[in-house]
């Protein structure tokens, strides 16, 4: 029991970095006045460099130990973005050779995602 509340714990603080590192991101790249969300887009984009880094150095080293996994990988990457954790699943799927179900979860979560989105604000019109 005490090595569940320990991960927890480990995640919890990875998540708070996380999520601070992403808000001070949209902080110093906003719109630009373009339009183009380039702080969510770098977030993104570093997220998936970053859980691909520490994924690969787990896998192949003994450099990222299990506890680092989830500080830096699940917790840290969970919350600075969780794209990163989206592009791995579907990276993970390809390289065990299930490329009809990375599919299906590649584009199934953008399509149930975005309609889920307008249900939710069709929903909230709704209410008010």
């Amino acid at each position: 029991m005490h090595e569940r509340y320990a991960a927890l714990l480990l995640v919890g603080a990875g998540g708070f970095a996380g999520a601070a590192a992403r808000y001070l991101v949209a902080v110093a790249l906003p719109f630009l006045g373009t339009g183009f969300p380039m702080g969510t887009f770098a977030v993104n984009v570093a997220g998936c460099l970053l859980i691909g880094f520490l994924s690969e150095l787990s896998i192949a080293t003994s450099i990222v130990s299990p506890e680092m996994r989830l500080l830096l990988a699940t917790g840290f990457c969970g919350g600075f973005t969780t794209f990163s954790s989206y592009m791995f699943e579907t990276v993970s799927l390809l390289r065990d050779g299930e490329v009809l179900y990375a599919s299906l979860y590649l584009f199934g979560s953008v399509v149930a995602g975005l309609l889920a989105l307008l249900l939710g604000m069709l929903l909230a019109r709704l209410w008010t």
